[in-house]
């Protein structure tokens, strides 16, 4: 049976709210040379879509139209040079857009093949977040089996790989979250030490645990300098978003006798070979930590394609544990 001509993609019709998003008719991708067009299964929520949506983010030159960073599904065509890959196999990609679709194009360095013994629809939630945690904490942060990594959003899609990862690869892991039952998940997760940031303040917990060599923060603002104070000498500190804003005022005297390394990146941009080389690494080592069930996307909900509006509003609720995820 031939593949349809037109496909289904979520776009933000202006800067907004949920209900920007519109699902719209385009003609079906084709790949170019070194590309694979994937008919998706699923494709994964991320708060960089949300920051996208409202029209703070930027899709680089060349991205696919229309929101989502990150799919799940099976290897529809392959463009010339592809190597390495067969059509029908099952894949997870990572895309810089147009994820919310029927098919997506995606470079063939970007393209993994699907874990084995995890369903397909869940594994739409790993290429955003595991790429992400690898690249920063791993890579970045190069973090080592005999330290101590704090994550702050412990509940969120990054901060429930980033747990898990750390676990699997031997660390002491200190999560921050907001509620009992998301602190809770943390420990389930494999958390040493869990915060609820609302009850206890994370800086005098994580010090008097004896401080952090990695952080991973969402948050920026006030907790930058936090982070300075309960990190250990040498430390690497690694920003990757900044809910509570990327402006604050530090004491650098702290940075300087600590030895504290303050840094942090971006993944969407990077170039193809970059992100080829990161999909390299992880799979020699994420992948069999999670085919044995070491690492495990945690699921907060599911939506159709189509509900893409409501899958947003749970987004910014904030409410939810784990990836969200659209079916395809």
């Amino acid at each position: 049976m031939s593949e349809p001509q037109i496909h289904h993609i979520v776009i933000a019709q202006e800067p907004g709210g949920p209900d920007v998003l519109a699902c719209v008719e385009r003609p079906r991708p084709v790949p170019g040379p070194g590309e694979v067009l994937i008919r998706n299964t699923a494709c994964g929520v991320n708060r960089p879509d949300q920051i996208e949506r409202l029209g703070f983010y930027p899709a680089p030159p060349g991205a696919p139209e229309g929101l989502g960073l990150e799919v799940s599904g099976h290897v529809a065509e392959l463009g010339e040079g592809v190597t390495g890959l067969d059509v029908g196999e099952a894949v997870v990609a990572l895309v810089a857009g147009g994820g919310y679709s029927e098919f997506v194009v995606a470079p063939e360095g970007s393209v993994l093949p699907a874990p084995k013994g995890l369903d397909l629809v869940d594994a739409a939630g790993l290429p955003e977040t595991v790429f992400t945690v690898w690249a920063n904490v791993f890579e970045i942060g190069a973090l080592s089996p005999d330290e101590t990594f704090l994550v702050h959003g412990g509940t969120s899609g990054i901060g429930t790989t980033a747990i898990q990862m750390a676990k699997a690869h031997g660390a002491r892991v200190i999560a921050t979250a907001g509620t009992p039952e998301k602190v809770e998940l943390c420990r389930k997760l494999g958390a040493d030490i869990a915060i609820n940031y609302r009850e206890e303040d994370f800086e005098a917990v994580v010090t008097e645990a004896g401080g952090a060599d990695v952080i991973l923060d969402m948050v920026g603002g006030p907790y930058v300098q936090k982070n300075i104070n309960c990190a250990r000498a040498g430390a690497r500190l690694v920003s990757i978003a900044f809910l509570q804003g990327s402006r604050c005022e530090l004491d650098l005297m702290r940075v300087m006798l600590k030895r504290i390394t303050l840094t942090g990146s971006t993944l969407r941009a990077r170039p193809v070979a970059e992100k080829a080389r990161l999909a390299a690494a992880i799979k020699d080592t994420v992948w069999p930590w999670i085919e044995a069930g070491k690492v495990r996307p945690v699921i907060d909900s599911r939506f159709a394609l189509t509900e893409a509006v409501s899958a947003h509003e749970r987004l910014d609720s904030g409410e939810h544990s784990g990836k969200i995820l659209l079916t395809c």
